[in-house]
């Protein structure tokens, strides 16, 4: 197998980023030009325009990402997602990128523990770690350029993974035979005396041995009796010893209640019942203390006069 694992035949994808030198881009697509033959173009992609390629899906046997000497190429959930995309069932992606040992306050730049995450929530498979080194002075300098990231902390880490080997959506049926196997019936066996124990015939209706019980006899004589229909009936609020009638109520509690508080003298302000300081002066509860709302309050004859 040749460098970076292509071999003559294969289509393959590097992509790049505004790190990666030039003259190294160009040295690495040559190279991988003289791997896999005349007859097939090495497809060359900008990370940022990646996803306007138009690329169909499965169109590529190796992606290289990162991979060219001197670039620091990150790479997003949606740029990982086009990778596995247009990776053909089985695929290869190969790519390198700078990592940070500790998550700072630079949230672009992944741990090297995330990395391996965001290409297997990306849909690729066997994804593991070829590679963690320190970075060149070429690599820090771009970092320091084009990340903005100025920590010492940086590693490149260059790692693999490949697409399963299926389209995703696709689907397969299954093989799944229902004939029956000689000499196996269709329903499950029973054993013989089993069967017997919960059998009835009209025989055994006749056989002096048989006991059966007559329903008649599990009733007594109170089961017969004829309810009383004041029993059935529903107990009303008054009965129940409420003092508020219930929501449905029907045996007139509700309207004796209501006679009861319109009876009442009722007040210009609403404010009686909380007590002298909010009371006016010609108030018929003025001396009176405080009282719940609708509470019945009893006023002698000279107090009722219009509040």
């Amino acid at each position: 197998m040749g460098e970076y694992g292509v071999v003559p035949g294969q289509r393959v994808a590097i992509i790049w980023d505004s790190s990666s030198p030039v003259e190294a881009l160009k040295d690495l697509v040559d190279k991988i030009q003289a791997l896999v033959g005349a007859d097939h173009r090495v497809s060359v992609e900008n990370v940022k325009q990646l996803s306007q390629s138009a690329h169909r899906e499965s169109s590529f046997d190796v992606i290289l990402s990162g991979v060219v000497p001197g670039s620091t190429v990150l790479h997003s959930a949606e740029v990982l997602a086009e990778i596995a995309r247009i990776l053909k069932p089985g695929g290869r992606v190969l790519l390198k990128e700078p990592v940070v040992t500790e998550l700072g306050n630079n949230s672009r730049i992944k741990t090297a523990a995330k990395l391996p995450l965001a290409l297997t929530l990306s849909g690729l498979v066997e994804v593991k770690e070829l590679q963690k080194e320190a970075l060149t002075p070429e690599e820090v300098q771009s970092v320091q350029e084009h990340l903005g990231y100025r920590g010492n902390d940086l590693l490149i880490v260059q790692i693999e993974g490949r697409k399963p080997n299926f389209e995703v959506g696709s689907s397969s049926q299954l093989k799944l035979s229902f004939a029956k196997k000689p000499g196996v019936s269709g329903k499950p066996s029973v054993d013989p005396a089993t069967a017997k124990l919960w059998t009835l015939s009209a025989n055994d209706m006749n056989d002096e041995e048989m006991d059966i019980l007559d329903s008649d006899e599990l009733l007594d004589s109170e089961d017969l009796k004829k309810p009383d229909p004041s029993s059935l009936r529903a107990l009303s609020c008054k009965e129940t010893g409420k003092k508020k009638a219930c929501k449905n109520c029907t045996c007139g509690l509700a309207e004796e209640l209501e006679q009861k508080k319109s009876s009442q003298p009722k007040s210009a302000c609403g404010n009686c019942y909380l007590g002298d300081a909010f009371r006016c002066a010609s108030c018929p509860y003025l001396g009176m203390p405080a009282f719940k709302p609708g509470e019945k309050i009893l006023l002698k004859e000279n107090q009722l006069h219009d509040a």
